[in-house]
C-alpha cells in the first residue's frame, strides 16, 4: 500500500474516532505528498526516498516549531507540536539509536580511511546516503563531528 492510500485511510479512521490532532497531522502530511506530486517535473509515483524526505521535512517543522513555541514559554503549543511529530515519525521507518548510528559511522569512517574534521564532508555524504531514513541528517552531523574531532 503506498503512503498516500494509507495516509486517506488514516484519515478516515481520525475523522470517525474524532481525533482532531491525527487528523491535523495526516492532512498536513497528504498536502505534502500532493503538492511534491503536483511540482512541475516530477514523476506521478512517489518513491521511497521522496517520501521519506517529504515526512522527516514536516517532523524537522514541527521540532523546530516546538522549540520556539518551548522558548517563548507557550508550553500548550509546544505539546501540539511535539505530538504532531510524533504522530508524523509513526510512518518512517525505524529511527537508529545513537549507539547503533556509532557503530555505522565507526565503520563508514574507517572505509574512507577518514581522520580528521577535513574529512567530514566525504563521511556526511556516505553517512546521509547510507542512513537516509534511518536517522535524521542533525544527529548524524553531531556522531561524526564527535569521531572526527
Amino acid at each position: 500500500m503506498s503512503l498516500l492510500k494509507k495516509i486517506d485511510n488514516d484519515i478516515k479512521f481520525a475523522m470517525k474516532s474524532k481525533d482532531a490532532l491525527s487528523l491535523e497531522s495526516l492532512r498536513a502530511v497528504k498536502s505534502s505528498i500532493l503538492l511534491f506530486k503536483t511540482k512541475s517535473g516530477s514523476s506521478t509515483d512517489l518513491s521511497d526516498q521522496d517520501e521519506i524526505k517529504i515526512l522527516q521535512k514536516l517532523v524537522k517543522q514541527r521540532k523546530d516549531s516546538a522549540e520556539i513555541y518551548k522558548n517563548q514559554n507557550r508550553l500548550e503549543l509546544c505539546d501540539t507540536e511535539l505530538n504532531q511529530a510524533r504522530i508524523i515519525e509513526s510512518y518512517l521507518p525505524k529511527q537508529l539509536s545513537p549507539s547503533e548510528l556509532s557503530i555505522i559511522i565507526d565503520k563508514i569512517i574507517i572505509k574512507l580511511n577518514a581522520s580528521s574534521m577535513k574529512d567530514m564532508g566525504k563521511v556526511m555524504g556516505l553517512a546521509s546516503k547510507e542512513l537516509s531514513g534511518k536517522s535524521d541528517g542533525k544527529t548524524i552531523s553531531e556522531i561524526v563531528r564527535k569521531k572526527l574531532m
